[in-house]
């Protein structure tokens, strides 16, 4: 039987451990076992138990400490995800062997570079996947951005670039999420309703007197048209606080990857009352429409 993962990336501040977290407390709250592994060697604490913490293998602190490298904090991080790409074995080990596992891996936060470099300029992440998936497991890209950073028209666009540049290099399926919607204020709610599903060509019309540059204007045409022409990007909220829209996060993803179908039917257990924790209509409703 085949294993599951999401791949939990995003920008620092964007909401990655918060979101293990919420998932974590979630899927209990449905009688579902998931297992968080936490691959930021410069992580520096998080509120959720993990079954595999890289710096058990390597910290960022302990290679910058080492006279002999002489690595900043950058170079420290670069450093640690090429050590951790030749230590695979390690991962292996942790893991197990456990068939149906669902496991969500809380990627490295990118404090001191860019997001794009590590998942264009480094193969490791990309290593990752393909390991992954020789292990048998079905993996999701699992993208996450500051909803309060996304309510410009121009941080929106960078904020689907940066999806779109992982996108293109894991080549797995991905869905992308903006993160800490509870925070916003109501009116700040309903503006960035038009970032979830957006119309890049009216976007930019609404933008164009803003832009003075010919060749920049031209430039942003191009992308708001490879994005809007192919529906390249799209995102889903995500409120903590909210169940409902929790799971359906979860279902979009369980979707991507077929989770639930190859299981078996079980018989319940003997109980005085019926639990009623898990839905299964709402788990398979997408795969009956399939």
């Amino acid at each position: 039987m085949p294993r599951f993962a999401q791949l939990v990336m995003g920008p620092a501040g964007s909401g990655k451990s918060t979101y293990c977290s919420t998932m974590v407390q979630h899927s209990e709250s449905i009688n579902r076992s998931v297992q968080v592994v936490n691959l930021d060697p410069a992580a520096e604490h998080f509120n959720y138990p993990v079954m595999a913490d890289i710096r058990e293998l390597i910290q960022v602190d302990d290679v910058m400490e080492d006279h002999s490298l002489r690595f900043g904090p950058n170079g420290g991080l670069v450093f640690c995800m090429e050590y951790f790409a030749n230590n695979f074995d390690w991962l292996e080990e942790c893991l197990g062997h456990v068939e149906d596992d669902y496991i969500l891996f809380d990627c490295p936060e990118q404090k001191f570079m860019s997001q794009i470099e590590l998942y264009t300029h480094l193969p490791v992440m990309r290593q990752l996947v393909e390991q992954l998936q020789q292990w048998e497991f079905r993996v999701c890209g699992v993208f996450l951005v500051d909803s309060q950073f996304m309510v410009e028209s121009f941080k929106f666009i960078s904020g689907v670039m940066a999806a779109l540049s992982a996108m293109v290099s894991l080549e797995i399926p991905q869905v992308n999420i903006m993160t800490k919607m509870d925070l916003l204020s109501p009116k700040a709610k309903k503006e960035i309703e038009k970032y979830l599903d957006p119309d890049m060509y009216s976007m930019m019309e609404d933008n164009s007197d803003t832009i003075r540059s010919t060749k920049f204007k031209k430039l942003t045409e191009a992308i708001c048209g490879l994005i809007d022409d192919y529906s390249m990007v799209r995102f889903l909220p995500f409120d903590c606080t909210d169940e409902e829209g929790i799971n359906i996060v979860l279902q979009h993803i369980d979707f991507s990857i077929q989770y639930g179908e190859d299981l078996e039917v079980k018989e319940p257990k003997e109980v005085e009352e019926e639990p009623a924790n898990l839905n299964y209509d709402e788990l398979f409703q997408d795969k009956g429409d399939s």
